[in-house]
C-alpha cells in the first residue's frame, strides 16, 4: 500500500493536524513485513473505529483522537516473531508513540499517558492488562486481526516467510503430540488464533470476534476433509458474545 493512499484512508477516520507527521513517522521508522505493513495499521484502525462506535452506542466515553493514536503507532517498533525480545516490543513502541507526541504538542500528557497504556498493552506476548476503554478497544481491534479469513491469510504469509510448512501430514491437527507453530502453520490456530476471541475485551469486538472464530472453525473443518482426518474438537475456548 503506497503511503498517500494511506493517508487518504484514514483521512475518512480522523482529521488532525497531527495525523500527517505520524504517518511520515510509520513510514520512516517502522519495519514493514507481511504481518505488519500499512494495509495491517489501516485494518486495526477502521476495527477500531466499528468497536469504538459500538461501544459508544452502548453509552461508553471513548476519546476516539486516544484511540486513533494508539492504533496508528501500536506497531511502530516491531520486532519479528522470533527474536528473543519479542514480548518488548509493545513497550518500546509505547515509548516512542508517547516521545512522538509531546514532541508535537499534540496531546496533553494525561491523554499521552493513555495512549501509551493502550499501545502497550495491545500485545498478545506482552501480557498486561487493558484498563481503559480506548486501551480495549485498541487491543481488540489488533487482535481481531489475527482472526477470521484475513487472520487466516496473514498467518500463512507470515509462517511461510519464516520457513513454516502448512501442517504435519501425518498428525495434522496435533492429536497425538506438542504443538509446534513454529513448524506448522495449522499448529498455530490451536496455539493462539482460536482462543483468542475468547480473550476480546469488548462486547462489541466479541461480537466481531465471534462470527470469525466462526468462520475459521468452517475452515479447519473443511481443510480436515479435504485431508481425509477428522478435525480436532477441542482446543478452541467458548466464545461469549
Amino acid at each position: 500500500m503506497k503511503q498517500q493512499d494511506f493517508e487518504n484512508a484514514i483521512a475518512l477516520l480522523i482529521q488532525e493536524d497531527w495525523v500527517k507527521p505520524t504517518v511520515d513517522l510509520i513510514a520512516a521508522d517502522m519495519q514493514m513485513n507481511a504481518g505488519h505493513d500499512l494495509g495491517h495499521l489501516l485494518r486495526v484502525l477502521r476495527n477500531a473505529r466499528r468497536i469504538a462506535d459500538g461501544e459508544i452506542a452502548r453509552g461508553e466515553a471513548v476519546d476516539w483522537k486516544v484511540v486513533a493514536a494508539a492504533a496508528l503507532l501500536h506497531d511502530v517498533v516491531d520486532l519479528p516473531k522470533d527474536h528473543p525480545d519479542r514480548s518488548s516490543a509493545s513497550r518500546q513502541s509505547s515509548e516512542k508513540a508517547a516521545a512522538h507526541f509531546r514532541a508535537l504538542g499534540a496531546f496533553d500528557e494525561a491523554k499521552i499517558e493513555r495512549i501509551f497504556h493502550a499501545i502497550e498493552a495491545h500485545s498478545f506476548s506482552a501480557g498486561i492488562e487493558a484498563r481503559s476503554i480506548e486501551a480495549k478497544i485498541v487491543c481488540d481491534a489488533d487482535r481481531l486481526e489475527s482472526v477470521g479469513a484475513f487472520g487466516i491469510a496473514r498467518v500463512f504469509q507470515v509462517s511461510g516467510q519464516l520457513g513454516g510448512g502448512i501442517c504435519d501430514m501425518a498428525d495434522p491437527f496435533a492429536e497425538h503430540r506438542e504443538l509446534d507453530d513454529v513448524r506448522y502453520t495449522v499448529d498455530h490456530f490451536y496455539s493462539k488464533m482460536l482462543k483468542l476471541t475468547a480473550r476480546l475485551y469488548t462486547p462489541t469486538g466479541r461480537a466481531i470476534g465471534g462470527q470469525r472464530h466462526r468462520f475459521m472453525e468452517t475452515y479447519l473443518a473443511q481443510l480436515a476433509d479435504e485431508i481425509g482426518v477428522p478435525v480436532r474438537e477441542d482446543a478452541a475456548e467458548p466464545v461469549s458474545s
